[in-house]
């Protein structure tokens, strides 16, 4: 999957990424639920917290390139998940891979590209097991 994933900032090194899976989640701050006195469940979250965490793992031959890479680091990542949206009538919510958009029935998939702050990263190397096994966690500018 390393000519899926893109990590613009810090790219992907060859056969650090193959296989790799991303989540894509709301954060914490988009889920503003109440409930109003007649027991409804309301809404109240504001349209500027409508924005990603994401996990990008990974076990594979060689380390991923974080040398120098720090929370609070601006990437652009080119999703390895897919959002998809009603053709008719419907337009991504966010900017789209290159290339990535396809189209099937009355559904279109793309890959996000997505303005991300590196939350945290961990790597773990299994010197007999030659694999190093990695994490990427960020949040939605």
């Amino acid at each position: 999957m390393s000519d899926v994933l893109t990590l613009s900032g810090i790219g992907v090194p060859p056969y650090s990424a193959r296989g790799a899976s991303q989540s894509l989640e709301p954060i914490s701050a988009s889920q503003q639920l109440r409930r109003i006195i007649n027991g409804e469940l309301i809404d109240i979250s504001r349209a500027e917290f409508r924005k990603y965490r994401s996990t990008v793992s990974c076990a594979d031959q060689q380390p991923p390139a974080v040398d120098g890479v720090w929370p609070g680091q601006v990437l652009t990542v080119g999703c390895i998940s897919e959002l998809s949206y009603r053709t008719s009538g419907g337009a991504p919510a966010r900017p789209v891979v290159a290339g990535s958009s396809r189209t099937e029935g009355s559904f279109t998939f793309y890959r996000p590209s997505l303005t991300m702050r590196v939350v945290s990263f961990s790597q773990d190397t299994n010197e007999y097991g030659a694999e190093v096994s990695w994490s990427l966690q960020l949040e939605e500018v």
